[in-house]
């Protein structure tokens, strides 16, 4: 009876232990992580149904490990027991491995790197992941966000403020767009090219004045609660969008609207519909008419291209670079000082069909860039990539570099590339060599953040103004180990500057790195 017990003991222990290891497994897996924070900030969802998409990611990766198991058994690897550290750090490397193959392209970004915060038939809001979710390659801009939104003509977007100060980019429709201050409520109607500042946690509602043109808006965000998170929060709604009001107790409520609860549950029961919904004419036209302090009605000195201290358009100044081969127009603090204190300059470049930008790199600044309209590619030389797409490992700053670990040749460049299609985003960090080069079947429009600006100098590799021309005579001759007159009769070559011609075949980009 007593050995019985014991064998019991031993059974249940190592149950346990096999439990344990699963578990923890489990909630290192990259596939639950994310599943779980997309059941944590799907809007509308109220505790029940958000545990009820939790138990769907646990049951899902529960699922894939079993079938796993499953595989191997079969393979003749099978085996009850928990994997040993050998085992498990071996199975790590594959994954890991397998991982960087899908993924080998840290600063591109493509539709399967965005989250949908907001859907209704109406339109949506989509949220590009954190840049350091990515690659620690980009921990330089880990409190940046990037997200777009769409709408339908004549779309409403519910009231919201958000733990983010941000900045609108209006490529499409015709946004109405209403702030509220303390006591003062300000509507500005926007027009394509516009850049729009809204501060964080103001109350902001817009709806699309355009009867037949989508709303296209991209967002670019610097969250100010938690690093790197950004949310909405919404005072209007209902059950889609869940009103925050909610989360407050019935009696706390009763006493704070002196309301009797009844009504409330009314109040914030109704809307199902979510954040983005359909106005009619009247609505729209109300909601387009320019207010001034108080909510009284009157002009602001903004509107249609025009600018006013929230806005700017960046269509309302000469292009700072033009050619045949493209234009670019870029505002900085000087133009619009709502950038100032974000240390931004944003930039629009209208890349012609067939046509390139650069080479050029930034001397401080990153860029974040997100195509708006047509196909293209870009590259970038990176010496922070091994040729297998594998980052380099990189020193802690309290770390020192053991002498082994000290580069003793000169550093290896790879090419970064990909194919560029509305909605990819690409980041090239300061320092970087980078170009983009425009189909022969269309222009390549981008929509540029680049933060750090302050003291930014933009390098210009070929080109009338190219860097390399500037040298001294002995170093280009010491340098490149060839005469300078050589030196010069190539670097010189280019009469075009910023925008060129762009190659006559488009290179192979189906690898990240060449």
């Amino acid at each position: 009876m007593a050995l019985k017990s014991k064998l019991l003991l031993v059974a249940l222990l190592l149950s346990v232990l096999f439990l344990s290891v699963y578990v923890a497994s489990a909630t290192q897996d990259p596939e639950l992580k994310q599943c779980r924070h997309q059941c944590e900030h799907q809007q509308g969802f109220d505790s029940k149904q958000r545990e009820q998409c939790e138990q769907g990611c646990d049951k899902y990766i529960k699922q894939k490990r079993e079938e796993e198991k499953h595989r191997r058994k079969s393979e003749g690897g099978g085996s009850f027991y928990p994997i040993s550290e050998t085992g498990r750090a071996q199975e790590e490397e594959e994954e890991f491995q397998g991982r960087q193959q899908q993924d080998q392209n840290p600063y591109f970004f493509e539709d399967e790197h965005f989250e949908t915060r907001v859907q209704t038939e109406e339109g949506r809001f989509q949220l590009l992941q954190k840049f350091t979710e990515r690659s620690d390659l980009l921990r330089a801009i880990e409190n940046y966000r990037i997200g777009f939104l769409v709408t339908k003509p004549h779309a409403f977007v519910a009231p919201s403020h958000f733990d983010a100060d941000t900045v609108l980019f209006v490529f499409q429709g015709r946004p109405a767009v209403t702030i509220v201050r303390g006591e003062k409520r300000e509507t500005h109607n926007l027009e394509h090219g516009d850049l729009f500042r809204i501060p964080a946690g103001t109350p902001v509602y817009m709806v699309n004045r355009d009867e037949n043109e989508k709303l296209f808006i991209v967002n670019f965000m610097k969250p100010v609660s938690v690093p790197g998170e950004y949310e909405a929060f919404y005072a209007a709604g209902g059950e889609n969008p869940e009103s925050f009001f909610k989360a407050f107790s019935p009696q706390v409520l009763q006493a704070a609207l002196k309301t009797e609860i009844n009504k409330l549950e009314r109040l914030f029961g109704q809307q199902r519909q979510g954040s983005i919904t359909r106005a009619s004419k009247e609505p729209i036209k109300k909601l387009s008419q320019q207010h001034g302090q108080g909510g009284s009605e009157g002009f602001l000195p903004f509107h249609g291209g025009q600018s006013s201290s929230d806005a700017f358009n960046l269509f309302s100044k000469h292009p700072s670079q033009a050619n045949k081969f493209g234009r670019l127009f870029e505002a900085d603090f000087n133009d619009f000082k709502q950038l100032q204190d974000l240390d931004l300059l944003v930039s629009f470049a209208n890349i012609t069909q067939g046509a390139m930008v650069g080479p050029y790199f930034n001397s401080r600044a990153t860029k974040i860039s997100f195509v708006l309209d047509g196909e293209g590619y870009f590259e970038m030389a990176c010496p922070h990539v091994s040729s297998t797409g594998r980052q380099e490992p990189q020193p802690q700053p309290e770390q020192q570099p053991q002498p082994q670990q000290r580069r003793k040749s000169s550093p290896r460049y790879q090419k970064i590339s990909g194919n560029l299609r509305r909605g990819a985003v690409f980041v090239a960090p300061a320092g970087h060599p980078m170009t983009a080069i425009a189909s022969r079947n269309s222009n390549l429009q981008i929509i540029c953040f680049e933060v750090n600006a302050h003291d930014n100098i933009r390098v210009p590799l070929v080109g009338k103004k190219n860097v390399v021309s500037q040298f001294d005579r002995e170093a280009k001759e010491l340098a490149f180990n060839v005469p300078a007159r050589e030196v010069d009769r190539i670097f010189n070559n280019q009469d075009d500057e910023f925008f060129f011609e762009g190659p006559n075949e488009q290179p192979e980009h189906g690898r990240a790195y060449a």
